[in-house]
């Protein structure tokens, strides 16, 4: 089955020839030039989209907000940013809340063909592979269906789900050292300066959470090598 794609971008020549280019590489493509259209497409059928390509100076909506929106409306959604902003504060603002990719314009065609398909064979891989709906570890319950955490009885916490997806991780191999780069490959697509600060703000995130815990499981650095889920 192809993959569907959810392209948001307002320069007329640019979208045209790269969803044409996409369609010819067999992918399903649906083009919008404003945020609102793009909003209300991904709202009628979100489990329709394997991935939202999103510009970010779009006319009607910053493009960090559009991916926001989505986001709030639909947790589970994957998307990289496309965009001429090559800043790097804007690259890792991009990157943080929650990108798979973050491709500057110019960009080689061939090369974002690659990425997506790099990125929904991954998204594929973890939506079908069989998992337990939760996760007991210690006083905390991770719940991968809802994206919840529960920690020493509390109110549940919502997680992304690249942080839940992390935490599950570092829970298989738990008490064992998971090397950065075995991180980032997989859940980012590659290694490199970018991606490997955002991973250290999500393992942040985890972090403060799991602080929590009376059970004193913990997420330790081993510094230039990686991180361990240690679990007495």
């Amino acid at each position: 089955m192809r993959s569907k794609l959810l392209y948001i971008e307002d320069e007329a020549d640019l979208g045209n020839v790269t969803k044409q280019y996409l369609e010819a590489m067999n992918f399903e493509v649906t083009w919008c030039t404003t945020g609102k259209n793009a909003y209300e497409a991904y709202a009628i059928d979100p489990d329709a989209y394997s991935l939202l390509i999103i510009d970010i100076q779009l006319p009607d909506i910053n493009g960090f907000d559009l991916a926001r929106k989505i986001t709030e409306y639909d947790k589970n959604a994957v998307f990289l940013f496309l965009t001429a902003r090559k800043e790097k504060q804007d690259k890792l603002h991009g990157l943080n809340i929650g990108a798979m990719d973050y491709i500057t314009k110019p960009f080689d065609i061939d090369e974002l063909v690659l990425r997506i398909r790099n990125i929904t064979r991954r998204t594929h891989t973890i939506e079908e592979k069989p998992r337990s709906n939760s996760i007991e570890i210690g006083d905390i319950t991770l719940n991968m269906e809802s994206l919840s955490i529960t920690i020493a009885g509390h109110s549940k916490t919502t997680l992304t789900q690249r942080e839940a997806e992390l935490l599950e991780y570092l829970y298989i191999h738990r008490n064992t050292i998971v090397k950065r780069e075995d991180l980032l490959v997989r859940f980012w697509g590659e290694n490199d300066y970018f991606m490997g600060r955002s991973l250290d703000v999500f393992i942040s995130r985890l972090r403060k959470l799991l602080r929590h815990s009376t059970s004193k499981t913990t997420i330790e650095n081993i510094y230039g090598v990686g991180f361990i889920l240690s679990i007495p």
